[in-house]
C-alpha cells in the first residue's frame, strides 16, 4: 500500500510540473510577443512585401503650422498614369539628394505586371510596358544619361522627347505625356555631401549644361580647380570658389535657365536673376507630378504610390547616418553655407511646406473615405439584421395545399 501511495504522489508531482512548465512557457511567449510582436514581420521573411493592410506610414502631425497657402489643386496629386499607353515618368536626378537609391527603387522595387529586367553587371535595366517593347521610365538606371550627366530641368524638357522618338519610333503614333519627378534635400546636408564627394575625386565635368542650344563658354563657367579633379580640397576651398555649381544647385537645376540668359551672368542684374531663378524653380516644382524629400523616406514612398497608383515591394528605409552627417562643422560655417545657398534654403522651406501639406491632405482624405466605408458597412449589416427571414415559419404551422402548389409552380 505504501508503494502504491508513493507512486501515486510521484505521478501527481510529474503532472503538476508539466502543467507548470506549459503555463510558464505560454506566459513567456505572450510577454515576448507583447514586446517584440509589433516589430516582427511574420510571414514576410527575406525582405518580402508587408501585408497590404499594414500601415507603415507616419501619422500626420495635427499641430503642423502651414507657412504657405496652396489651393486644393496643388495638393491633390492622383494621376491616371497609363503604363500601357504613352505616359512616361522622367526622373530629374539632382546630385547628393538620395537620387541613386530612389532610382534603384524605380527599377527594382516597384510591383509591376512586367518587372524591369535588371541583369547582374549591367548599369541599366530594361523597363518595357506590359503590352509592347517601349520604355515607360526615363532615368539613369533605365535609359542612362541620355540627355547628359545629371541633366537639369532646362536640358530634360528640351531633350527627352527627341531621345524617346529616336529610341521608340512607334511612339510617334500618338503624343507622349511626360510626368517629371525629383527629390530635394536639406541644402546644408546636401552641400556637405557634395563637398565630400568632390573631395574623393568626383567632378561631373562631363555634364553638358545645355541651354538655348549651346553649352556655356569657359568664361561663363570657369573651373574651380586645375588638373583632372579637385580631390583633397578643404571645405574652405570648396566654399571660396565663386563659380562652384554646388551653390544653390537645387534651384538652378529646377529653374528654366533660358529666362536668365543661361550661364551668362551679365544678361540681367544679379538680384533680379536670383529672384527669377527662385520663382521659376518654385513654379516648376509645383508643376511636377511628384517630388519627395530625402529626410522623409516613408512619406515620400506614400505620396509616390498614391500619385501614380503604383506600389513598392519593400518599404523605404530612413538612413540618418550619411557621409554629410559625419562632418563636424561649427555654427559659423553652417551660417556661411546657408548664405551661399540662400536660394536653396528658400526653395527647400517652400518645398517642405508643400510636401507636408500634400501628405496631410492625402492622409486625411483616405481616413475620411475609410470612415465612410465603415459607416456604410455598419448600416448594411444592421439592415440585413432587421430584415425578416423568408424561410422562418411559425411554430406548429403546416404548409397548406395552396402554398405547396405555389412553390411547385415556381419550380
Amino acid at each position: 500500500m505504501r508503494r502504491r501511495r508513493a507512486g501515486g504522489r510521484t505521478m501527481v508531482e510529474r503532472a503538476s510540473k508539466f502543467v507548470l512548465v506549459v503555463a510558464g512557457s505560454a506566459c513567456f511567449m505572450l510577454i515576448l510577443y507583447q514586446y517584440a510582436g509589433p516589430g516582427l514581420s511574420l510571414g514576410a521573411p527575406g525582405g518580402r512585401a508587408p501585408p497590404d493592410d499594414l500601415d507603415l506610414f507616419p501619422t500626420p502631425d495635427p499641430h503642423y503650422e502651414k507657412k504657405y497657402y496652396f489651393p486644393v489643386r496643388e495638393l491633390e496629386r492622383s494621376l491616371r498614369f497609363d503604363m500601357k499607353g504613352d505616359d512616361v515618368i522622367v526622373f530629374l536626378h539632382i546630385q547628393k539628394t538620395g537620387g541613386t537609391t530612389f532610382g534603384r527603387h524605380l527599377v527594382q522595387n516597384v510591383r509591376l505586371e512586367v518587372p524591369c529586367d535588371c541583369r547582374p553587371g549591367q548599369k541599366k535595366c530594361t523597363c518595357y510596358r506590359p503590352n509592347r517593347r517601349e520604355t515607360w521610365l526615363f532615368s539613369r538606371f533605365s535609359t542612362g544619361w541620355s540627355c547628359g550627366l545629371h541633366a537639369d530641368w532646362t536640358e530634360l524638357t528640351n531633350c527627352v522627347p527627341g531621345v524617346l522618338d529616336r529610341r521608340d519610333p512607334a511612339g510617334l503614333r500618338s503624343p507622349r505625356k511626360f510626368y517629371y519627378i525629383t527629390l530635394l534635400r536639406d541644402p546644408v546636408s546636401r552641400y556637405l555631401s557634395e563637398w565630400r564627394h568632390v573631395q574623393r575625386g568626383a567632378t561631373w565635368k562631363t555634364s553638358l549644361h545645355m541651354c538655348d542650344g549651346r553649352t556655356p563658354t569657359p568664361e561663363e563657367l570657369p573651373p574651380c580647380y586645375e588638373g583632372t579633379d579637385w580631390s583633397g580640397c578643404t571645405l574652405q576651398e570648396f566654399m571660396d570658389c565663386p563659380y562652384n555649381l554646388a551653390n544653390n544647385r537645387q534651384v538652378r537645376m529646377l529653374a528654366d535657365l533660358s529666362l536668365v540668359g543661361c550661364y551668362n551672368l551679365s544678361f540681367i542684374p544679379e538680384s533680379k536673376r536670383a529672384q527669377l531663378l527662385l520663382e521659376s524653380a518654385k513654379k516648376n516644382l509645383r508643376g511636377m507630378a511628384f517630388f519627395g524629400l530625402t529626410e522623409f523616406q516613408r512619406k515620400t514612398q506614400y505620396l509616390f504610390e498614391r500619385t501614380f497608383n503604383l506600389k513598392f515591394i519593400r518599404p523605404f528605409m530612413q538612413y540618418n547616418s550619411t557621409r554629410a552627417g559625419g562632418v563636424e562643422v561649427d555654427e559659423d560655417t553652417i551660417r556661411h553655407i546657408e548664405e551661399l545657398n540662400d536660394l536653396d534654403m528658400q526653395l527647400y522651406d517652400y518645398a517642405k511646406d508643400l510636401f507636408q501639406q500634400r501628405y496631410q491632405y492625402k492622409r486625411q482624405l483616405e481616413r475620411r473615405e475609410q470612415r465612410l466605408r465603415n459607416r456604410e458597412e455598419r448600416l448594411l449589416h444592421r439592415s440585413k439584421e432587421a430584415l425578416p427571414r423568408e424561410d422562418a415559419e411559425e411554430p406548429g404551422r403546416v404548409p397548406t395545399e395552396d402554398y405547396m402548389s405555389h412553390i411547385i409552380e415556381k419550380w
